[in-house]
Formats: structure tokens, C-alpha cells, sequence
């Protein structure tokens, strides 16, 4: 039978009537209160062996209790709960010292369960760092998908624990890395990024580490590589599932040894880096044909991390789409707000193109549109009511709207005709909602902008991420396609040959 005495603070006399009752069944002793000063006064005078406290009570916010409750006892586990279900909530119990953090409505079951593992475990834990005040959320929803991500980000933030992030192209794998490393241990390092799926298969080793002058031919200096700016921080490995075998090999010696060699060097070279990777393919399936080496897969999948698409978490919409208003509207776009209506055909669309497809629709609405409040009707007409929506493109940040017919179209003669009568049905829809008054000035550009990200992203996946022959598809200068490639943010999923 389980023992010790625990301690709940909750201002909803319905929530300590069931975790009174809940505990009391496991064996535990329990009292309960309504108000941080009494659980306050009652771990002054050294009672209980674990507190169980919800975030907002009438006289005082936890997180301001949690610090003196863990300078007065530190070896006492505390449970924060909350109803506000975020990601910066999460982090700010981990760093304030909580053992966990649950958000409400939760199960029984699992608060048992982690009591249990509480009381259980060693009472000394190492102490997190005070980091300066948080501002802003990286990470936006308040589904069960995502508490679940929110808790295990929590977890890792204090560690040198490798990642590897799963998810399709656009749920925001990078921002989770990029959280990961601007709220742990390694903040004040260097975050460096780099993408296997857009760098020629020939330079991945010498971009990953460096090479010494002469080692090839072009190599008229020495260059620094990914691991040697991100000394001291962390570096995200995205696409890793198409790194080549050759530079799999080199990966797993890092990993294995903590040390590297540059292209054309022979001194080794310690590294202190975190690794956090991530990919939009299936491993496993890569590791059967023969694709990518099994013990690299074991080496960086220590903490696997699954963001779900879009449509597995519908409910999170409104709060995405109110929060890319607002960062439109930071950068000096008109604030709109969205009819319910509209959230509600939203939440019926697939979202091939996930978070980055929303934060474009959202993007265009508020630069276009003159309408504070978005219609169903205008939300309609950009995301497009006859396409099938199980069967829109999927490669690269997905548009809506004329990006959706820039890659319909990618042919000649019939289906050039075709995408320009798709493109001018589109711009007369877009002067039919405006009415008598135009569009916001610089249409032009905009409009070339919204065209420019799937039609590279089209030629990058028709070259299977061959940078230079994409150049040549493309008419342009491999140096500016290049450029193009980094300030637009593509990101390349190959099409299956």
C-alpha cells in the first residue's frame, strides 16, 4: 500500500474533492486547500511529502510560490496543474522547479501513476538555471497532441538528450528545435541549421565539417563547418533521411567518439554540440533498403518526437490563426480577426501543407484583403472549393489559392493554357471580392512572391533536390536559386520515383 502525505492546493472545491478521493484510495493522507498562503504556511511548518498545486489561486500565482517553496525545501516534488494549456506553461513549471506538470482536464490514473513515481525516485534533483523573463510562445495549440509535446519539451530542456523529431513537411519541426535550444541548457550557444535535402549530395560532408584548403578542387581556404559554428550549442540535422551513406558513416563517429576530422584534415577535433535531428520520412523503411544505417537510427532516435499534421489537431486553428494575425500585424499589416464561419471551413481542409500552409493563407489574407473581419466566403475562395482536398499538392509549403495552380500546371502547351486561365480566374475572384475598392498597392510583387515558393519547390522535387539542374530548369543562376532556396524557406520532399 502506497504511503506518505501529500498536499493539494486548488481553488475549485469540485477538483480537491476528487483528488482528495483519488489519493485517499491510493493510500496516500491528504489535505487540501484553496490558497497558496495555506499550502505556503503548511510547507514552512515542514509538512507533506509532495504538493499538488494548481498555476492560478486567488491570493497568489504559483510560479511565484514554487521558487521559495523549493529555496525552503528543495527535495520536495511538486505537481503543477493548469488549465492554461500552453507551451510557455510547461516550460516555466520545469523551470521554476516542478517535478511535473499536468494540464487540466487530466486523468486520474496518470496523476497516480506520477505521485507513485515521485515519491518513489531519489529526493535530490539537479536545480534548473533562472533564465530571464519569457515573452512570446514559439509554440502555438492547446490539444491533447500538443500538451503531450509540451510536457516532453519540458522534460528534455535541461539535458544533452538526442532528438529526433518526426512529422510531415510543415509542422514546425525547426521551431521545435529552435525551442529546444532557446529555452535549455544551451541558450547562450549557437542554434545552426542545415538541411541535407537542399545541399548538393557532394558538399553535405564538407558543409557538416569543414574542409581544409586544398582538399578539393575549389577549395582555395579553409572553411568552417556546421559542427565548428555550433561549438558550444545545438545543430539541427533537418531532412536527415537524406544524408548520404558516406556521410551517415562520419555522423556516427561523432556520435560515437564526440570528435570529427575536416574533408582533407587528419587532426581530430573534439566537439561539444547538441544534435537534434529530424525528418518527414519513414527510417525504418530507409534502414530495409539500405538507405540509412540502422545503428546511426539508434544513435540519434534517444528521445523520439512525433508532431502530428494539421488535421490531427483541428481544434488548435483559431489559436493559430489569431496568432499569425498578430505577428502580421507586428509586422505592420492590418490586424484582421476570422468569422466563425470561416474557422469552421478551415477546420473541414486537409491542410496537405500543415502549419506553414496555414501561416501563408493567413499572411495573404491580412496583405490582400481590405476586410477586417474574414469570411467564410473569402476563406472559400482562397483555399478553393472545387479542388479535391485529399488530392492537393503536398511538396513544399503548401499556398492555397494561385499557389495551388502554379503547381497544377507545370507543363507545356494544353497545360500552360490551362494555368493561365487558372491564374486569371483566380485575380478576377480576387477584384470580385474587393468590389469597387483595390487591392492593398504592391499586388504585383505579392502576387510573384506567392507564385515563386511552389514553382522552385516543384523543380527542386522534379530534380530530386539537384540544386544545379533545378538552376537550369529554371532558367536562373544556381548561386540565385540558391538564395532564393534560404529566403524563401523551402523545404523539399521528393516525390517517389
Amino acid at each position: 500500500m502506497a504511503t506518505g502525505h501529500i498536499l493539494v492546493a486548488d481553488d475549485d472545491a469540485a477538483i480537491r474533492t476528487v483528488l482528495s478521493q483519488a489519493l485517499t484510495r491510493a493510500g496516500y493522507e491528504v489535505r487540501v486547500t484553496g490558497t497558496a498562503g495555506t499550502l505556503w504556511r503548511w510547507v514552512q511548518a515542514g509538512e507533506g511529502d509532495l504538493v499538488i498545486t494548481d498555476v492560478v489561486m486567488p491570493d497568489e500565482n504559483a510560479f511565484e510560490l514554487l521558487p521559495r517553496i523549493k529555496e525552503l525545501r528543495p527535495d520536495l516534488p511538486i505537481i503543477v496543474m493548469s488549465a492554461q494549456n500552453t507551451f510557455m506553461t510547461a516550460i516555466k513549471a520545469s523551470e521554476r522547479g516542478a517535478y511535473d506538470y499536468l494540464p487540466k482536464p487530466f486523468d486520474l490514473k496518470e496523476l497516480v501513476a506520477i505521485v507513485q513515481r515521485a515519491l518513489s525516485e531519489p529526493r535530490s534533483r539537479p536545480a534548473s538555471p533562472k533564465p530571464d523573463e519569457i515573452e512570446g510562445m514559439p509554440l502555438v495549440g492547446r490539444s491533447p497532441a500538443m500538451q503531450e509535446i509540451y510536457r516532453t519539451l519540458a522534460r528534455l530542456m535541461q539535458t544533452d538528450l538526442t532528438v529526433m523529431i518526426t512529422g510531415e513537411s510543415g509542422t514546425g519541426k525547426e521551431l521545435v528545435a529552435r525551442a529546444l535550444h532557446d529555452y535549455g541548457k544551451r541558450r547562450e550557444g549557437p542554434f545552426v541549421a542545415i538541411n541535407m535535402a537542399a545541399i548538393p549530395r557532394d558538399l553535405i560532408e564538407s558543409e557538416l565539417f569543414g574542409h581544409e584548403k586544398g582538399a578539393f578542387t575549389g577549395a582555395n581556404s579553409r572553411s568552417a563547418g556546421r559542427f565548428e559554428q555550433a561549438e558550444g550549442g545545438t545543430l539541427f540535422l533537418d531532412e536527415i533521411g537524406d544524408m548520404p551513406m558516406e556521410a551517415q558513416t562520419r555522423l556516427l563517429r561523432v556520435l560515437q567518439q564526440g570528435e570529427y576530422t575536416t574533408v582533407g584534415g587528419r587532426t581530430p577535433i573534439k566537439t561539444n554540440v547538441r544534435i537534434v535531428a529530424a525528418t518527414n520520412k519513414d527510417l525504418r523503411i530507409l534502414i530495409q533498403q539500405g538507405l540509412f544505417r540502422e545503428d546511426l537510427f539508434f544513435r540519434l532516435n534517444v528521445v523520439p518526437l512525433r508532431l502530428p499534421p494539421l488535421r490531427e489537431r483541428t481544434e488548435d486553428i483559431p489559436d493559430l490563426v489569431r496568432h499569425f494575425f498578430k505577428a502580421a500585424a507586428a509586422e505592420g499589416l492590418p490586424m484582421k480577426h476570422m468569422e466563425a464561419p470561416a474557422l469552421d471551413r478551415m477546420k473541414r481542409y486537409r491542410w496537405p501543407g500543415n502549419i506553414r500552409e496555414l501561416e501563408n493563407l493567413i499572411r495573404r489574407l491580412a496583405a490582400l484583403y481590405p476586410q477586417e473581419l474574414v469570411s467564410d466566403q473569402l476563406v472559400e475562395a482562397e483555399l478553393g472549393h472545387d479542388a479535391p482536398l485529399a488530392t492537393r499538392a503536398t511538396s513544399g509549403p503548401a499556398m492555397g489559392g494561385i499557389a495551388q495552380t502554379v503547381t497544377a500546371g507545370s507543363g507545356s502547351g494544353d497545360e500552360d493554357a490551362t494555368l493561365s486561365a487558372s491564374v486569371e480566374h483566380h485575380l478576377d475572384s480576387l477584384f470580385r471580392i474587393h468590389g469597387d475598392q483595390l487591392p492593398p498597392p504592391g499586388l504585383y510583387h505579392r502576387i510573384l512572391r506567392e507564385i515563386e515558393t511552389p514553382l522552385i519547390s516543384a523543380a527542386l522535387s522534379a530534380t530530386r533536390g539537384n540544386q544545379i539542374k533545378a538552376a537550369e530548369l529554371l532558367g536562373l543562376n544556381r548561386n540565385t536559386l540558391r538564395k532564393k532556396v534560404r529566403d524563401l524557406d523551402i523545404r523539399l520532399m521528393r516525390s517517389p520515383r
